[in-house]
């Protein structure tokens, strides 16, 4: 409203002021009084002005006492008026720098490097981290593009691919044996954050942990097959007292056993590679052959189907991603009560290649199955004991199909059963006509 009403006024001086000049202008020629006639307008619009910025601060100044202040007061009003805008200015500005120093000093004590691109993937500003992790200069780099000063292939096609997946294990410029983990971070302006974190020691860990577990698994192989071996050759029959504790023993020694070898068995895809030694996965014998499984270890208990809706077979390893479908399998017939359900599925659509073994069983609740996965993790523990499950069969799957560049997507319903399917990229199969052909 205030701005509206000073625009109407300004327009109207200026018109105003032009219309005398004219006036002026004409008087003078015709009189010949030109100059002297421009000073007088000149004059008279300064005048105006004046009393104008009176007017002005005499609305600023708060000190009238009759409605009217005095020409000193008013001066003095518009002098502190533009003294109080200033000072506000000057501390608003002081925060808004306090706060960029902030964030800037916080940036820079991350241990993780940081560096800022604008929309052209060029650097604005990057931490210390940065200079040693990514091997910046401040004086050289400020301005280049991030692309032009690395030369690792996989870190220039992640960053041209704009993904927002991080980018895991590639060597640091620094150092090949430093690895990074590193992240890009888009903001609506088109600007973004690529964050690199050195990630070295907790790989070290990770294969201490790895070579831990292979080592106590296969050094347990012998003495448990010692063990089991002599429980087999006492017969309960002979010594009836202890036929009980017998059992107890030979169930426990056989549970110890199945635990030692899933440990070895991801041990084992911990160290491999599907990807190098590709073979065609036949899915029609695979079906058939987790049928008979299924049927062995259900003995007539539940009911089980085959559905394959698809020709198409998959590349990778025959014997991992058997172990990974037998393990749902055998999840599915331990699990599902007597005279339940159980369906291997194989289909194919756009999305790829899907295994699914479906199930009647009681159904797993929301909130456990994002944990499923956890090697030892458990719904109900004391159910697994009863069903002799190792805790680690979900484990084995999500690694295998990791190797195969596919996800497990688990969907259940309380009281209604449960579905497993392994989801495989349409990269990995493989069309049935080129059955006989090398994979």
């Amino acid at each position: 409203m205030r701005s509206e009403r000073f625009r109407r006024d300004f327009r109207r001086s200026l018109i105003g002021i032009t219309i005398a000049l004219l006036i002026a202008t004409v008087v003078g020629i015709f009189s010949g009084w030109l100059t002297e006639s421009l000073l007088l307008v000149v004059s008279v619009f300064l005048a105006l002005h004046l009393v104008g910025l009176w007017q002005f601060g005499d609305r600023l100044s708060a000190t009238a006492h009759s409605g009217r202040s005095s020409h000193l007061a008013a001066w003095r009003a518009i002098g502190d008026s533009i003294q109080s805008r200033q000072s506000r200015s000057r501390s608003q500005r002081r925060r808004l720098l306090t706060t960029l120093q902030a964030y800037r000093d916080a940036a820079t004590a991350l241990p993780d490097a940081v560096v800022s691109l604008d929309g052209e993937r060029r650097i604005t500003w990057f931490n210390a981290a940065a200079q040693e992790l990514l091997q910046l200069d401040r004086r050289r780099d400020i301005g280049s593009r991030l692309t032009d000063l690395l030369r690792s292939p996989r870190m220039l096609e992640w960053l041209a691919s704009d993904s927002s997946e991080p980018l895991n294990d590639v060597a640091a410029p620094s150092d090949d044996q430093v690895r990074l983990s590193m992240r890009q971070i888009h903001d609506q302006r088109g600007q973004r954050l690529v964050v690199a974190r050195d990630i070295s020691q907790l790989q070290r860990l990770e294969q201490v942990r790895r070579d831990f577990v292979a080592n106590v698994s296969h050094e347990l192989r012998t003495p448990l097959t010692v063990v089991h071996g002599y429980l087999d050759m006492i017969d309960p029959e002979d010594v009836p007292d202890y036929a009980p504790i017998l059992r107890e023993l030979r169930s426990q020694s056989r549970r110890m056993t199945e635990i030692v070898e899933d440990l070895l068995t991801l041990s084992r895809l911990d160290a491999s590679d599907a990807a190098n030694n590709p073979e065609r996965v036949a899915l029609a014998p695979m079906l058939e052959t987790l049928r008979r499984e299924a049927e062995a270890l259900s003995k007539g208990r539940h009911r089980i189907s085959v559905r394959r809706g698809s020709d198409f077979d998959l590349s990778g390893s025959v014997k991992d991603l058997h172990s990974a479908f037998s393990n749902l399998v055998s999840n599915a017939v331990r699990y599902t009560p007597d005279g339940g359900d159980i369906a291997i599925a194989w289909s194919v659509n756009d999305e790829g290649g899907r295994l699914e073994v479906i199930d009647s069983g009681p159904g797993i609740p929301a909130h456990h199955i994002p944990r499923l996965t956890e090697r030892f993790y458990r719904v109900s523990t004391s159910r697994s004991r009863e069903t002799g499950g190792t805790g680690l069969g979900l484990s084995i799957v999500k690694h295998v199909l990791q190797l195969h560049d596919a996800h497990l997507r688990i969907a259940s319903e309380m009281g209604t059963g449960s579905s497993f399917a392994c989801v495989f990229d349409p990269a990995r199969l493989l069309a049935a006509s080129a059955v006989g052909e090398d994979a």
